[in-house]
């Protein structure tokens, strides 16, 4: 085996502004995709306390970030899914994005010091979501392994990047609902699955 220089590069829109008011979809990954969340039983996912404490971090987003929205999500064994709504600064109401349709991988600060109280909108970028979120379940999930003997990981809980795609409409919206709600009975098949089903 040999050592190699990765030259990580941004795959995010370039020019895009990750604080413009509209809907996420949001994947994070598990280090290794290392299954440390629970399984998935009978199409349903089972979640055990590091998936209860992931999913209710995620569920607290909204008062950390003020006027953020959480829309469907769900905890699966080394993933998570979610669909964020970012406001506009000047409303509560969150609206779609003008730009058209994008997937990417999207980096983020996982530094501990990142945002854990809402800042003011108009500096709030979905990176400074997730970062606080990866940050915050970090910190959880060592005391976890240290007063519950929770399984440990391999340098970082979750993956350094996360994948991020802008929803256009509201079509689209509806199907990554159905996407996020359907994806527990798909694990079988699921990419992440390091389990998973060959054809």
């Amino acid at each position: 085996m040999h050592n190699a220089i990765i030259h990580r590069r941004s795959l995010r829109l370039r020019g895009y502004d990750y604080s413009t008011a509209g809907a996420y979809f949001v994947t994070i990954c598990a280090q290794d995709r290392a299954c440390v969340f629970g399984d998935v039983a009978d199409d349903a996912m089972v979640l055990n306390d590091a998936g209860q404490m992931v999913a209710a971090l995620w569920a607290g987003i909204p008062a950390r970030f003020p006027k953020v929205e959480i829309d469907r999500f769900v905890v699966m064994p080394n993933h998570l899914h979610g669909i964020l709504f970012l406001p506009d600064t000047e409303d509560a109401g969150a609206t779609m994005p003008d730009k058209g349709a994008t997937t990417r991988v999207a980096p983020t600060s996982e530094s501990v010091g990142a945002p854990l109280v809402g800042a003011p909108m108009a500096h709030v970028r979905l990176g400074d979501i997730v970062g606080a979120f990866k940050s915050l379940t970090t910190v959880a999930y060592i005391d976890g392994v240290n007063s519950n003997g929770w399984p440990e990981f391999r340098g970082r809980l979750w993956q350094r990047n996360y994948y991020e795609h802008i929803i256009r409409d509201e079509p689209a919206l509806n199907r990554i609902r159905r996407y996020v709600e359907e994806n527990p009975a798909r694990w079988d098949l699921d990419e992440e699955n390091p389990q998973k089903a060959m054809p």
